[in-house]
């Protein structure tokens, strides 16, 4: 029952995207369709040569496309997953995985996630935002020095 709910309230733009016209970027004007392409564009490649990171670029592009902050964090989940499964393809047929880490880490990544979803109702949006920053700039660091 709560999944059609969940339906219900997907199909509906305005439950996702704010109405406010003073969200100015360089993604302004256009068809919302073809924002959404380029950004897909930009999350795939971003993911797919990196290997991840295709979810930190998604949050500020959707943001940019009118999405609330938890709303776009939320989304980016959702993005991601047909990204990831299609890389994974590829990278599958270049023999470039190691299964032997699949279950536990998929057992890490299903309780991180949970605990991930709960605290973004939870925490207020500033702090989500700000967390969110934080974690980017100690990727850079940490890729940058190490």
């Amino acid at each position: 029952m709560q999944f059609s709910l969940f339906w219900k309230k997907a199909w509906k733009k305005e439950a996702f995207l704010e109405k406010s016209n003073e969200n100015k970027s360089f993604l302004s004007g256009g068809s919302l369709a073809w924002k959404r392409m380029v950004c897909g564009v930009a999350v795939g490649s971003a993911n797919s040569l990196f290997g991840g990171g295709g979810g930190m670029l998604a949050v500020p592009l959707l943001q940019s496309l009118g999405y609330k902050e938890k709303q776009a964090h939320a989304t980016a989940i959702l993005v991601i997953l047909p990204v990831s499964l299609f890389s994974f393809l590829l990278y599958y047929f270049r023999g470039l995985y190691d299964f032997s880490v699949l279950i536990p880490t998929a057992i890490g990544v299903t309780a991180g996630g949970y605990l991930g979803s709960v605290l973004l109702q939870r925490l207020p949006v500033k702090a989500v935002a700000l967390a969110f920053a934080f974690l980017q700039l100690a990727a850079g660091v940490f890729l940058f020095f190490f």
